[in-house]
């Protein structure tokens, strides 16, 4: 099923958290809730780790959970296109993937598939 928003709560959790973890990177799972099309959870991993240019996960850690689509992280550059190893994380861990840029505004994030492309999600209420 295509992805065709993420609720507001949802973008809104994710901007504090971002803005808290500034200047290091915030990272976290994207999961679908009770609408399969809409993004509506975050879900954090055991043994994550958050630093100045790049954050990590154990992906042993994840949970067997096919509600979880993509990931989300932070750029506290302020530059919200993929890098070179984001691209690679995109291709093995699910089909949408985020990236929120300082400062971590609902005009800083940016949606991609796992191939690099951008793609368009709705705000829902």
């Amino acid at each position: 099923m295509k992805i065709r928003g993420i609720e507001r709560k949802c973008l809104d959790a994710i901007k504090e958290a971002a803005k808290d973890l500034h200047p290091n990177e915030f990272l976290a799972m994207l999961s679908t809730g009770r609408r399969k099309d809409v993004i509506s959870e975050l879900i954090l991993l055991p043994q994550m780790t958050y630093g100045k240019r790049h954050a990590t996960f154990n992906m042993y850690m994840a949970p067997f959970d096919r509600s979880i689509v993509g990931t989300i992280h932070s750029h506290p550059s302020g530059n919200p296109r993929p890098s070179e190893g984001d691209l690679l994380t995109f291709q093995k861990h699910g089909r949408v993937h985020i990236i929120i840029a300082y400062p971590y505004e609902d005009d800083t994030w940016r949606a991609y598939d796992y191939t690099g492309r951008e793609i368009k999600l709705e705000i829902v209420d």
